[in-house]
């Protein structure tokens, strides 16, 4: 029995949609002088009082090198701030600044309603089934890294 050649067109269709949806956020995001990568972190803190820079980099996936650079922009712009942790003395938490949470809270609904229109002509089930969808690729991506990083340890 020959299985269907449907990777190289599933895959190509994954990275064109990433490619695209990026591109239609980045229209907004660029508006107000921003980075993707920096809007994230504005709205991964929004009504928050901070949180550590590996946890910050855990929720918004951005890598930790990357993300000092970009904090470190977004400090310059007066919209975050970095103060010693009171559980961790070495460690910083990161916040928003009072600049940072009203740009938070005067451009994230705006923002929100940009997104969700790409899913206009979708019925809620079609939604719940296509995160089903890519909860399923991303746990398949998980196990099958983690099986090659497994063979490479006991190697």
């Amino acid at each position: 029995m020959t299985e269907p050649v449907i990777f190289p067109t599933v895959l190509r269709e994954l990275l064109r949609t990433q490619q695209a949806f990026l591109s239609y956020a980045a229209c907004h995001i660029h508006q107000l002088d921003l980075t993707l990568p920096q809007y994230d972190i504005i709205i991964t803190l929004g009504n928050t009082s901070g949180m550590s820079s590996k946890k910050l980099g855990e929720q918004t996936l951005i890598t930790k090198g990357t993300l000092t650079g970009v904090v470190s922009r977004l400090e310059d712009k007066g919209l975050v701030q970095r103060t010693a942790s009171k559980k961790d003395g070495r460690s910083q938490i990161i916040q928003l600044t009072q600049a940072g949470q009203a740009l938070y809270e005067s451009t994230f609904p705006r923002h929100l309603q940009h997104i969700t229109r790409l899913f206009d002509n979708y019925a809620p089930e079609e939604i719940v089934a296509l995160e089903a969808d890519f909860v399923r690729l991303y746990q398949a991506i998980i196990t099958a890294r983690n099986e090659i990083n497994k063979s490479s340890d006991e190697e």
